[in-house]
């Protein structure tokens, strides 16, 4: 996974169990939550995200189809960032790519988090046998380098590779190290007062997994997976930069590729290729801010910050 999941602190994510064995909780509702980087992060993503699920209902036209309009128009009312050379208007290619991201982005962190929390829990919490067997294929796929398979995958059937399919890669090998950081979480958790209490009572392994450890480990999983949306979202535009993705599709990537390509920097064409690196820097910083502004909110509630 990324470099940002694996620097963030398990440690100070999981909670100390209260006198009552159950997560404590502050009173004032979720205000314990509110600071400046969370609250930034979430009013970016907030804009960018709903704007860019609500105004594709009202393109004119479908943006990944060439020669639509006249080539190379200035902005103006009509196109607010103007055209590009392929006849499209880039300011509706550009709210189509950043649509299609977020939704490859939150497809990859869901079905990364749900494989990495199964395997996780059950390996920390059942141990022995098991948890070794678990571990040599955590550890596995852990020293696979998933960018050089992405790039031959996408070598072999260029053109092909849509960014579903990209997605689907990165869940198969990156559930890895959030896989790892679980189990150790569950491990440190497994042998407290509150587990046994709840064993000797007769709960399941699920139950226990689900209702007594879930808990404690869900701050973890919440930023791994924010980080998780802005890994995958930077993996798919890095492959569609070099050509190695579907770039007829609109993403994040696919914008710049064609803009490298037709050297918008060179023909006056400025807006094709600042708007998508300046709508690529504000997201990655919404989900940046997302990301710490929530792991500074939990260790504050920990006091561990």
């Amino acid at each position: 996974m990324s470099t940002d999941i694996n620097n963030t602190d398990p440690v100070a994510l999981v909670v100390a169990p209260p006198v009552a064995g159950k997560p404590g909780r502050k009173k004032g509702g979720l205000l314990w939550l509110l600071n400046a980087r969370l609250a930034i992060g979430l009013v970016i993503l907030l804009v960018m995200g709903l704007g860019s699920f609500i105004l594709p209902m009202f393109a004119p036209a479908d943006p990944s189809v060439q020669a639509t309009y006249m080539r190379n128009l200035p902005m103006s009312g009509v196109h607010w960032l103007g055209t590009n050379a392929l006849g499209q208007d880039i300011f509706w290619f550009l709210v189509f790519a950043i649509k299609n991201s977020l939704m490859l982005g939150i497809l990859v962190a869901v079905g990364v988090t749900i494989v990495a929390t199964i395997v996780g829990l059950s390996a920390g919490y059942i141990g022995g046998m098991f948890e070794r067997i678990v571990m040599l294929f955590v550890d596995t796929f852990i020293t696979i380098p998933l960018l050089p398979i992405l790039i031959i995958l996408g070598a072999l059937i260029r053109g092909n590779t849509s960014f579903f399919t990209v997605g689907l890669i990165i869940i198969i090998f990156g559930w890895a190290w959030d896989a790892r950081t679980v189990r150790a979480m569950a491990l440190s958790l497994r042998e407290r007062e509150f587990i046994n209490m709840a064993r000797f009572s007769g709960a399941n392994t699920v139950d226990i997994l689900a209702k007594e450890i879930f808990p404690y480990v869900s701050a973890y999983i919440l930023v791994g997976f924010i980080n998780t949306v802005l890994f995958a979202i930077n993996t798919e535009a890095t492959l569609a930069v070099i050509g190695l993705s579907k770039v007829e599709v609109p993403t994040l990537g696919s914008i710049i590729f064609w803009a490298l390509s037709y050297n918008a920097l060179f023909t006056g064409q400025y807006p094709w290729i600042v708007a998508p690196i300046v709508a690529t820097v504000t997201l990655f910083l919404g989900l940046f801010l997302t990301s710490t502004g929530f792991n500074q909110a939990f260790a504050s509630k920990r006091g561990v910050s």
